[in-house]
C-alpha cells in the first residue's frame, strides 16, 4: 500500500512539475515572444536575410520538410542565400503557443507563395517549430511543415 501511495504521490509531483509551468505568470509573455519569433522567422525569409535566420536557428536546429527530407541550418541558410528556396508572399494564420518551462512549442497555418528548387510549393501549410529558451533568448530547435491538399 506504501509503494502505491509514494508512487502516486511521485507522478502527482511530476505531472506538477512539467505542465504546471506553462501557467506560470511569464508564460503568456514568453508566447508573445515566440509569436513575433515566427513573424521575424518570415521576414527574413522572404528579404534574405541570412544572418537575421541565422540567430532564430539554433546550431543543431534541423527541419522536417513535406517532402520528408531532413535539411541542417546550414543546408537553409544556403537555400535561402543561392535562392534555391524562395518565399514571395505569407499569409499567417493563427498560432497556438504551449510554453512548458523552457520549451515553446508553437502550431500553425499559413498561405504562402513559394518555391524550393525550382518546385512551386505554394499554398496552404501547417508547421510546428520547437523553441528553447537558452540564457534568456529564445532559439529554434526543430521544425516540421506539411501542404494542405
Amino acid at each position: 500500500m506504501t509503494k502505491i501511495f509514494y508512487l502516486s504521490l511521485f507522478v502527482g509531483a511530476f505531472f506538477n512539475a512539467a505542465y504546471g509551468q506553462a501557467t506560470k505568470p511569464g508564460a503568456s509573455g514568453d508566447a508573445e515572444a515566440v509569436k513575433q519569433l515566427e513573424r521575424d522567422w518570415v521576414d527574413a525569409q522572404k528579404a534574405g536575410d541570412v544572418d537575421k535566420l541565422g540567430q532564430l536557428l539554433a546550431d543543431d536546429w534541423v527541419g522536417l520538410g513535406f517532402d520528408g527530407a531532413k535539411s541542417t541550418k546550414k543546408q537553409l541558410l544556403n537555400e535561402v542565400k543561392s535562392g534555391t528556396s524562395k518565399l514571395e508572399s505569407f499569409n499567417m494564420g493563427p498560432m497556438d503557443v504551449k510554453i512548458i518551462g523552457a520549451v515553446a512549442i508553437v502550431q500553425g497555418s499559413d498561405m504562402e507563395k513559394s518555391s524550393s528548387k525550382g518546385k512551386d510549393t505554394s499554398g496552404k501549410w501547417v508547421w510546428m517549430d520547437v523553441f528553447v529558451k537558452h540564457e534568456g533568448k529564445w532559439q529554434a530547435v526543430r521544425s516540421e511543415s506539411a501542404m494542405v491538399k
